[in-house]
């Protein structure tokens, strides 16, 4: 296909949260009156981004050249669209949509950061690709008797879909074939959203990156218990609390959480089952009245990215099989158990070097961002970006396969397809 011009169009505000509160659509969604012209979509003055510390994989992405503000008012995301065509055209439609997940430990991370720039991949596929942002670590997954049920982070991305849902033909999108793609802690929201009923009819198709299984959720004794924890920590009422406080007492729970387990990967807020929302069991996996189409994977040296930790000994090899190829490889079997059409790629790209090999988030640059995004970022080692992005075609080609048809095809190199 030959790269078409696109227009990232953003910050859009999708919802608005009070704090510990359930997100509310913004004027303009499907609850408001039919018959009424349509709506203004709602832009906040600027792109902010929910509170949190810095990433814990700064060392091995570098930190985000675009600095946002943090605030609590950071339910927005970005659509990439191929432009409009020259006047008097008729504007194209049914365009495949990608929505974006990231990860970040669901402690930090925004939708908005150049990092997941779609611009290549709508450029070159056709295709229309949302990037959303959620609330994060206790803001978004608190339980506190009182003040917070948890999983609001999963509330917002649900209500970003409802958004897409409502809007995004006007960008040229089909609603009817929406893709959710999403690395780490998005792949794992991604996972949760395909087993809530509150989903079905806002995605077909699912794509799971380097999903840490281990960590994807709680019960809700422990996250009552790490509530009570980060409330002893704070001191004061968590719904009036400046964000600084709220950020200095969840550091202070994950060093209490670490030295309690003895594991670095495993952040102290996150999805809890038992509740409402999240049952305590698993699956099924479904959408409405179809198994979903799913391609998941990993990458060769995904525990690169992570310190050894007390309880979590062995080389990078031993940690990778352990914590994702093993898991993953039996969620595929339960998936296909439910109906789903499986697709499975193992990354086993090294940038000449980078001392991380095939590590976690390395896949992100192949498929989104720019080359002022991931400058002297240290897992692409010594490579350009023009031989990042070579490599980042086939990629992006068979990522859009799998949103056009739920098949990505023959999967290029450095992916090595997985055996059924």
């Amino acid at each position: 296909m030959h790269a078409r011009a696109v227009i990232r169009s953003g910050p859009l505000r999708f919802a608005t949260a009070e704090r510990f509160a359930l997100p509310r659509p913004v004027p303009g969604e499907a609850s408001e009156p039919k018959g009424r012209a349509e709506p203004e979509i709602s832009t906040p003055p600027v792109g902010r981004i929910c509170p949190q510390p810095p990433s814990r994989l700064d060392a091995v992405m570098g930190p985000p050249r675009d600095q946002r503000p943090q605030s609590e008012d950071c339910l927005h995301l970005t659509v990439t669209a191929p432009a409009a065509p020259a006047a008097g055209a008729a504007p194209p439609t049914g365009r495949p949509v990608l929505v974006w997940f990231h990860g970040g430990g669901f402690s930090s991370g925004a939708g908005l950061l150049d990092w997941y720039d779609g611009g290549a991949l709508a450029a070159e596929q056709d295709v229309v690709v949302v990037s959303a942002g959620y609330r994060l670590g206790a803001l978004g997954y608190l339980v506190l008797d009182g003040v917070s049920d948890g999983n609001l982070g999963l509330h917002d991305q649900l209500a970003a879909l409802r958004w897409v849902r409502d809007h995004i033909a006007r960008y040229g999108g089909d609603p009817g074939n929406v893709t959710l793609f999403g690395q780490s802690a998005g792949a794992l929201s991604i996972l949760l959203l395909l087993q809530l009923d509150a989903a079905r009819g806002l995605f077909r198709r699912a794509v799971l990156q380097s999903a840490p299984l281990s960590i994807a959720t709680r019960s809700l004794t422990e996250a009552r218990e790490t509530g009570r924890i980060f409330a002893a920590h704070l001191g004061t009422d968590p719904r009036t609390a400046p964000p600084e406080a709220l950020l200095a007492a969840q550091a202070r729970t994950a060093a209490d959480q670490q030295r309690r387990t003895g594991s670095f990967l495993a952040p102290p807020f996150g999805p809890v089952r038992g509740t409402a929302q999240l049952p305590a069991g698993t699956g099924p996996f479904a959408l409405g009245d179809r198994a979903p189409d799913v391609l998941y994977g990993w990458n060769a040296d995904d525990m690169s990215a992570f310190p050894e930790g007390p309880s979590d000994t062995g080389g990078v090899a031993a940690r990778t099989r352990r914590l994702y190829e093993a898991p993953l490889t039996a969620l595929r079997a339960e998936l296909e158990r439910s109906g789903a059409r499986v697709h499975g790629y193992r990354l086993d790209w090294r940038p000449p070097g980078s001392p991380y090999g095939a590590t976690h988030c390395a896949e992100i640059p192949l498929l989104l961002g720019s080359a002022e995004a991931w400058r002297d970022a240290p897992l692409l080692g010594d490579l350009t970006w023009a031989e990042v992005n070579a490599v980042g075609k086939g990629l992006r080609a068979a990522w859009a396969s799998f949103a056009r048809t739920g098949d990505p095809g023959p999967l290029p190199a450095p992916l090595t397809p997985l055996p059924r």
